[in-house]
């Protein structure tokens, strides 16, 4: 891609993103790979960095991606940290689950919370300053964020109030820098000061411009089918993390499609992100790496 096409492409990607936010309502995968950005955090908990969300990259319809996933504690002790096939509006044995529990008793719908799925969101961003790791800056890097940061993207592109412009923050010549700002806050991050900074350029020249889109990977194979596992192999392993024994269980708590899914026993819930592949341990350490 030249600077006429990121040019050309401007106004149309703005009408795509304001639609898209539009249908959003709500708010993982792995990031423990040198493609993801995480801002370093003080024994505090508490952290900062300045980064520039980035248009969508040739091949993707959108700046970002989401990416619904699973992430609690069964009855027999084993964790179930999976991507959610809802991802790809298909079945998903979880959330078919939790639709017969929420119709059952006080203590199904617990349990049915406890298996909601999270949403996550994954766009591309240029690491304009990251005192805690400074050889993050200058990078192009994925980064995983929820619904408290896309909740401020919404509001710079379509303002509640009437007096405030509309502003494109993935825009590269006319969008915003983002304050990234960590606090911890009973027990969890907290990112209510973070804020965007007035409308400016993402570099100084149009050839700086260039050479950091030229870093920039697309999103979409994050979403592609290959990388989800089937209903079955889903199927099986809601199985196991619910299922404590054989005299435990009976015919009308087998998952399955058409019959009533596992109601589990009360257990610890996980808290709320997710990410799925590998064995229960390497899901269990990408899972609280995602967290810390």
């Amino acid at each position: 891609m030249d600077l006429n096409d990121l040019r050309k492409s401007r106004s149309m990607d703005f009408s795509n993103i304001t639609n898209a936010l539009n249908k959003s309502t709500e708010g993982g995968f792995k990031n423990d790979d040198d493609e993801y950005f995480k801002p370093t955090r003080d024994k505090a908990g508490n952290g900062s960095a300045v980064i520039r969300f980035l248009t969508a990259a040739k091949g993707d319809d959108l700046p970002w991606v989401q990416i619904y996933s699973h992430a609690f504690q069964g009855p027999t002790g084993r964790w179930y940290i999976e991507n959610c096939l809802s991802t790809l509006s298909q079945d998903d044995p979880v959330n078919l689950s939790n639709r017969i529990l929420w119709q059952g008793s006080d203590k199904d719908k617990e349990q049915a919370k406890k298996q909601k799925r999270k949403l996550h969101y994954i766009a591309s961003v240029y690491v304009v300053s990251d005192p805690g790791n400074r050889a993050n800056e200058g990078k192009v890097l994925k980064f995983k964020f929820g619904k408290k940061i896309f909740e401020k993207i919404m509001e710079k592109v379509n303002p509640t109030f009437a007096e405030d412009k509309p502003l494109n923050v993935f825009d590269l010549w006319e969008g915003a820098n983002f304050k990234l700002r960590i606090r911890q806050v009973e027990g969890y991050p907290n990112y209510d000061q973070s804020v965007f900074d007035g409308a400016s350029a993402i570099a100084e020249t149009d050839e700086e411009i260039l050479e950091i889109v030229k870093q920039q990977k697309p999103l979409a194979p994050l979403i592609d089918p290959k990388n989800f596992k089937s209903y079955e192999e889903l199927e099986k392993k809601f199985k196991s993390v619910m299922t404590v024994g054989p005299a435990q269980r009976t015919e009308s708590e087998e998952p399955s499609r058409a019959a009533p899914e596992p109601k589990a026993k009360e257990s610890k819930a996980a808290p709320a992100v997710a990410s799925s592949q590998g064995s229960d341990e390497e899901d269990l350490e990408a899972y609280f790496k995602s967290i810390g």
